[in-house]
């Protein structure tokens, strides 16, 4: 007889103290699940996780100007002020016609956004850049995820399909589940003036006094304020121009006589696109993309769903000729990643409560089967705290842990149910046999643990990445460890015994009849086999 039997339960160890004590078990469980429930809604939802990719990126467009020109004028002035800054790894350009683009690799542990205001410095101090190329835009690179593009195409102008597609964008911006929208597969819109040479000579003037006319007409500047007795009255200045027919009534030479020469007078206005190698087609007609984004709380499932249900409103109104699609829709890739967790959830679960069912006990069955769900709800109350979201890669960390989540649940059940078939009262049973093996089940849980632990420290872009699988396996884990440990033994402790009448005594009798058919089967044919073998093979 063990001598911790005389002593009270709290004086028994915590094990015994929270076999014995149900209210605490259940007030832990629910901690796990009411938390888990109410949180769950908290929990971003993305396709991939959207990360910080590390690197700086400076692009510097260059009207006119040659690969050559780009690489002399622009990347080679950047990437000499840029290598000089603390915690830039590498420095990657490319220079093409018309723009030059230099990307910076950030040093692992290094402070991105600290890099990239010393970048802004280092490239403000450049003074040899030339005057004609525009100014540099910088920026931290992430790995904005779209979640559904729409493409518009058929058999109209590029110009037409434009506006088709601003329109689209407009209207998908009026609904509230979605948030951005951008075109893609389209040239950017430009305004042309063209001079012909035989014009200026005509009226006496030089190309760079048309353009000085042209800029001066077309600004939008603040004037200051004036204050009246009414209360103050802004000025500003809003002659900015944005259709071609607006650059035609610009004066560029006033005579005396009163008379003016207009733009439209000496020049050909063209409202069109700049002059790129870019072209989409969609069925062998010119189209226009459409990409729309999650951000913020937005799910890839509800976005897409929105841009599904107007599709089917707005196809009707489209112009003859013009069709809308729908393309490149990553909402059905996490869908199917999360369908397939649960199908393996459905399945886990059934086999678990077959199994156990059969073999040892329905209620037993019943519990250890509840520690799945306590398990991953008990994750998800502390997912964003960890700032992690569901995404295809921890989608995946669910997935494997789904196949051995129950394992130290299983090992414990067992061992109380061994006891209780010896005749031990329930909670006796409950302590001596989570007491028995407490310790071989946390260590088999912590193994698991430090083997998936190293990949919270992957350097470089691809942790951020790989980081989300041990995230999710480690607190499910650890919630399966404390459920098994402290949970799991007060419900098998404070079990009624089942009653023999009624459905569930049937079912009670017929497992217990299967039960005792497969113990008979092992003593009495499976054993003498095994042992006459062992002997012969000796």
């Amino acid at each position: 007889m063990n001598v911790n039997e005389d002593k009270p339960i709290w004086q028994r160890g915590a094990l015994a103290y929270m076999a014995g004590n149900s209210v605490a078990a259940n007030l832990l469980m629910l901690v796990f699940v009411i938390g888990g429930l109410m949180l769950a809604s908290r929990i971003k939802q993305e396709v991939f996780p959207e990360v910080d990719l590390d690197t700086v990126s400076i692009q510097v467009v260059y009207p006119g100007a040659g690969p050559e020109e780009v690489e002399q004028g622009v990347v080679l002035a950047i990437e000499e002020a840029v290598r000089g800054v603390d915690g830039v790894k590498k420095v990657r350009s490319t220079a093409r016609e018309g723009v030059g683009i230099i990307n910076t690799e950030v040093l692992t542990g290094a402070d991105s956004t600290e890099v990239l205001n010393d970048i802004k410095s280092a490239v403000d101090r450049i003074t040899s850049i030339p005057r004609d190329a525009e100014r540099p835009v910088i920026s931290l690179l992430s790995n904005r995820q779209q979640v559904i593009s729409l493409v518009i195409y058929g058999d109209k102008t590029e110009r037409e399909l434009r506006a088709l597609g601003d329109e689209v964008r407009d209207e998908l911006l009026g609904d509230k589940r979605i948030t951005v929208v951008e075109l893609g597969g389209v040239r950017p819109p430009e305004i042309s003036i063209e001079v012909p040479q035989e014009n200026l000579r005509r009226y006496n003037m030089s190309l760079a006094q048309v353009a000085n006319a042209v800029g001066q007409a077309s600004v939008e500047l603040p004037g200051g304020g004036v204050k009246t007795s009414g209360g103050e009255v802004l000025l500003r200045t809003t002659e900015r121009r944005e259709k071609g027919f607006q650059f035609e009534d610009i004066t560029v030479l006033a005579n005396p006589d009163g008379t003016a020469v207009k733009v439209g007078d000496l020049a050909n206005v063209v409202d069109g696109f700049q002059e790129i190698d870019r072209e989409a087609t969609f069925n062998g007609q010119r189209a226009v993309r459409v990409d729309v984004f999650r951000i913020g709380d937005q799910t890839p499932i509800n976005v897409a769903d929105a841009v599904k249900e107007y599709v089917e409103r707005k196809t009707p109104e489209l112009p003859n000729g013009v069709s809308m699609a729908v393309w490149n829709d990553q909402s059905e890739v996490f869908k199917d990643r999360l369908n397939l967790l649960l199908k393996n959830a459905y399945f886990g679960v059934a086999l678990v409560l077959l199994v156990l069912g059969l073999f040892l006990e329905i209620r037993l069955a019943f519990w250890v089967t509840s520690g799945i769900a306590i398990s991953v709800l008990g994750a998800m109350l502390f997912m964003p705290a960890m700032d992690v979201s569901i995404n295809m890669i921890s989608l995946f960390g669910f997935i494997l842990t789904l196949g051995i989540v129950v394992d130290d649940a299983i090992v414990a059940g067992e061992a109380i149910y061994h006891h209780r078939q010896e005749g031990m009262p329930a909670l006796e049973a409950s302590i001596k046999g989570i007491q028995e093996v407490a310790g071989p089940v946390i260590f088999s849980v912590l193994t698991t643990i430090v083997a998936f632990t190293p990949l919270l420290f992957v350097p470089g872009i691809m942790g951020k990445f790989f980081k989300n699988i041990p995230m999710i396996v480690i607190p499910i884990l650890a919630v399966s460890l404390i459920e098994a440990l402290f949970i799991l033994p007060a419900h098998l402790a404070h079990a009624k015994d089942t009653e023999p009448t009624g459905l569930f005594g049937y079912v009670h009798r017929a497992q217990q009849r299967f039960s005792q058919g497969v113990e008979r089967f092992i003593y009495n044919t499976y054993q003498p086999i095994a042992e006459t073998s062992f002997v012969t093979g000796t």
